[in-house]
């Protein structure tokens, strides 16, 4: 059984790895109670206890302050990591904006990982109510994206 203490050097590898094929400027990964992030500018390789990490919000409606969005109802959760574009491309408008009605199977955003495009659409209709991402933001998996009711 390994320690707490003990790296995993091709967990390492793999994780920067990633960093190349996605785009990404650096990665963590967490589990027992171990924390690796691996970054790029200098590669900086940390173990350590795990940290909260705040999701990057851009157009976020107020809301009643520390509540896991996540666990919302209605949170579009990403399904993979990688790097979130709320446009096809940068002289687009957006898929959606908060106050936009949606319907099933719509295209919310896009999330590109390993070069990939891939759609995110909405898995119920209703109206955009928080957008918890940032146009070229990365994302991991799980995360809310945004919050439709």
């Amino acid at each position: 059984m390994a320690k707490k203490t003990d790296i995993d050097e091709n967990l390492i590898r793999t994780l920067a790895g990633l960093l190349d094929e996605t785009g990404l400027s650096e990665i963590e990964y967490g589990k027992d109670g171990l924390n690796i992030r691996v970054a790029k500018n200098g590669t900086v390789i940390t173990a350590s206890p795990p940290t909260p990490i705040t999701p990057v919000a851009a157009t976020v409606a107020p809301t009643d302050g520390g509540e896991d969005m996540a666990s919302h109802p209605g949170a579009v959760t990403s399904p993979m990591v990688g790097v979130a574009y709320t446009s096809s491309d940068p002289d687009s408008p957006p898929f959606v904006k908060v106050g936009d009605q949606v319907s099933v199977g719509q295209t919310l955003l896009l999330i590109e990982a390993m070069k990939v495009f891939n759609p995110i659409t909405a898995t119920k209709a209703g109206k955009v109510v928080q957008v918890l991402v940032e146009n070229g933001g990365p994302v991991e998996f799980g995360a809310p994206l945004m919050i439709i009711e």
